[in-house]
């Protein structure tokens, strides 16, 4: 696919100045900055940032990993953008400052082809250590701006929430441009109005905090639970994980500590 004209933009209900499927993957550059959404620039690298994503989807994406309300610190004494790992209890970084990230964020808000930038957020390491929210510090900006680009294209193909499935994709299916929000191991995911026959579980009537219940409805896992214990283990996990981006980052970490699932 290549840069969607200004044209198209006008569909949306909020236009964006850039492509509305580039504008997702650029609209929380400022996190990855240490910085909150009022106090962000209007550009970084030299590119458009931080515009609002159109159809609400950067709103129902939140929703689904973190409570609607006014925020609360859940964790005291971490007051940081740097993500907590569930595994392992400590910040999912080795730096302690922003501008170790530099230059892969510069890189990530200088792609300027919609569908490589999914292809950046799906593989990204540096935006995997930051949280959505230091609020929730054990949410991922990497899975909380796949989910949000999902909806977008989703919403932007007439669908409704209510419409959408998690489906489970085979390991070696290549990625589906702005669906697909997890390929980690032998575990690919993507959110799809039309599961194409595929493995799926609807996300429900409205966007909430509800993984582990959609993960325990997926008729086929992709994942061996009989086979392995580690499997095992991991989805008894997910079953008890009910925030998405929380959920979707655990697995990729688990993934990784367990050489790869396999593959």
């Amino acid at each position: 696919m290549t840069a969607e004209s200004p044209a198209t933009t006008a569909t949306d209900a909020q236009p964006t100045e850039v492509p509305p499927m580039l504008a997702v993957y650029r609209h929380d550059i400022h996190k990855l900055r240490g910085r909150s959404h009022t106090a962000a620039s209007e550009t970084a690298a030299g590119v458009r940032v931080n515009e609002t994503v159109p159809r609400g989807a950067d709103g129902d994406a939140a929703l689904l990993s973190r409570p609607r309300g006014d925020p609360e610190q859940t964790v005291p004494a971490h007051a940081l953008p740097f993500r907590l790992s569930l595994l392992s209890g400590e910040i999912a970084t080795d730096q302690r400052g922003v501008d170790a990230f530099r230059a892969p964020t510069r890189d990530l808000a200088q792609i300027d082809d919609p569908e490589r930038a999914h292809r950046a957020w799906l593989d990204s390491k540096a935006a995997a250590a930051f949280n959505e929210a230091a609020h929730y510090p054990y949410t991922s900006l990497k899975y909380h701006v796949l989910l949000t680009a999902a909806l977008l294209s989703n919403y932007r193909d007439g669908a409704t929430f209510d419409a959408l499935s998690l489906v489970v994709d085979d390991a070696d299916t290549p990625v589906t441009p702005h669906r697909t929000v997890l390929q980690a191991g032998p575990v690919s995911l993507r959110v799809t109005a039309d599961p194409d026959g595929r493995p799926a579980a609807s996300l429900g009537a409205a966007p909430t905090r509800s993984f582990a219940d959609v993960w325990a409805r997926l008729p086929t896992s992709p994942i061996d639970v009989d086979a392995d214990r580690r499997w095992r283990i991991l989805d008894a996990q997910l079953r008890r994980l009910r925030s998405w981006s929380t959920a979707l980052q655990f697995i990729e970490e688990y993934i990784a500590a367990t050489d790869g699932g396999g593959r």
